[in-house]
């Protein structure tokens, strides 16, 4: 067997941003901001949650504040990205082109020059300034293409890929079935999507930090974080997807923070502001003094090198893995066909 591709040293990545400083890496065994910001919100209805126009305007404005901070803060999306190759490598067939869709500035590019190198890489996004953010860097032996895209219109032709990967878009999108629909649509027969997005115990010790000094505070709860979804949902939604073989699997991300104010504000740069519809568009200030406060005395702790105190954000992260259905697809034997009994085999190894 080849070996996996070990995480990346992110240390390294964002050694410039003072908010950053240990990264940890927890996988979870094989299953068959988030935060409050500004913006306009809308009318909620059964298939919208998230105000998708708010959302394009954070990831703009990231952009364009502060380029640099930008490229550092998303190691999170650098480094999933590695974990979306690995898995694309476990696959015996070579695809000369690759769509990854919701690519933001292209976190695939570089594992699959490193690790693959198909001849094509398609980007899409739908924010046009991340989409074009590293351009300047495209490499001259593999042709990267740029396409906006809404990531919940997928303009693909039917049956024209046989790869499409997603790095970390998809848990901004409101109706996750009808997208994964249409990406279904677009593989060819036998084609794979394979991607990532954020899980529901992503952030979970902001979550609590930030609803108990609410409740304390103003003694109430608001939609601090946006909802998520979890593995055993993903595995129903691409089932129900029609894609065929399906494998989910997660993983955990820990990185380590100052403190609260340096989390959001990493977020911030990231573009994962809260966009939630109807959500509050403010913090007041004593609330998020009293959130810090929690979120240290309930989960701080000591870095081994500094000796000062950190605090943990958790990332959970749900690996999904489809095939567009095809006949020469290995399928289940119909209940009733073996010939054996599991009881028997197991009784005479245990003699």
């Amino acid at each position: 067997m080849r070996n996996p591709i070990k995480p990346r040293q992110i240390q390294q990545l964002a050694k410039h941003s003072r908010s950053f400083s240990l990264i940890s890496r927890r996988p979870n065994e094989l299953q068959a901001s988030l935060i409050g910001g500004g913006g306009t919100s809308g009318a909620a209805n059964p298939f919208k949650v998230f105000d998708r126009s708010s959302k394009l305007k954070q990831k703009s404005r990231a952009v364009r504040k502060d380029l640099e901070k930008n490229r550092i803060t998303h190691y999170l999306r650098d480094e999933v990205a590695y974990g979306l190759v690995d898995r694309l490598r476990d696959i015996r067939r070579k695809y000369d082109q690759i769509v990854e869709f919701g690519s933001g500035h292209g976190s695939l590019v570089k594992p699959l020059l490193d690790f693959y190198l198909p001849r094509k890489i398609i980007l899409t996004d739908s924010c046009r300034d991340l989409l074009w953010r590293d351009q300047e860097f495209d490499p001259s032996d593999v042709e990267i293409s740029r396409v906006v895209m809404d990531e919940e219109l997928v303009s693909l032709e039917p049956e024209s890929q046989e790869c499409i990967m997603s790095c970390l878009s998809l848990h901004w999108v409101n109706d996750l079935p009808g997208t994964l629909i249409q990406i279904q649509n677009s593989l060819k027969p036998d084609g794979v999507f394979i991607g990532a997005m954020f899980g529901g115990d992503t952030l979970f010790e902001l979550r609590t930090s930030l609803q108990l000094a609410e409740q304390e505070r103003e003694g109430g709860i608001s939609a601090r974080i946006s909802p998520m979804t979890d593995s055993q949902s993903m595995s129903s939604l691409i089932n129900r997807a029609g894609f065929s073989i399906p494998t989910i699997d997660t993983d955990e991300i820990t990185v380590q923070y100052p403190s609260i104010f340096e989390l959001m504000d990493d977020l911030r740069s990231m573009g994962e502001s809260n966009a939630v519809i109807n959500r509050r568009t403010f913090l007041k200030r004593d609330t998020l003094l009293a959130a810090a406060s929690i979120y240290e005395s309930m989960y701080g702790t000591k870095n081994e090198e500094t000796g000062e105190t950190v605090i943990p954000a958790t990332f959970q992260i749900i690996y999904s893995i489809g095939w567009r259905p095809d006949s020469s697809q290995p399928k289940p034997l119909k209940r009733g066909s073996a010939k054996q009994n599991l009881k028997d085999v197991l009784s005479n190894q245990a003699q």
